[in-house]
């Protein structure tokens, strides 16, 4: 648990220079993670960011990583649903697409 904090903190103290070598402008980060810009900068100076404006931020810095982490998600909880019998066969989809007159 110490280590991961550790890293944490490290990854605090360095995300402004994250930002600067991320091919992202700042107000496209700002915008997308959802942040109003004054707060933004404070917390940048202060690097008072909380876990979850990390996270938001990590995910818009490293797009490529956080789709395979949700597509990865995506993938277990599917296997889950089909161990639970959680899921439809393709001719009751081909059925639910008629009776809408979709096909």
């Amino acid at each position: 648990m110490i280590q991961e904090i550790i890293t944490y903190k490290n990854i605090l103290n360095s995300i402004e220079e994250l930002m600067d070598k991320s091919p992202f402008k700042k107000t496209y980060i700002i915008e997308k993670a959802g942040i109003p810009s004054p707060t933004f900068y404070r917390k940048l100076k202060t690097q008072t960011f909380t876990p979850d404006e990390m996270l938001s931020i990590a995910k818009i810095l490293s797009p490529e990583e956080n789709f395979r982490l949700e597509l990865k998600a995506e993938i277990e909880q599917g296997k889950l649903d089909l161990k639970n019998g959680d899921f439809i066969t393709h001719e009751e989809v081909l059925e639910e697409l008629k009776r809408k007159n979709l096909i």
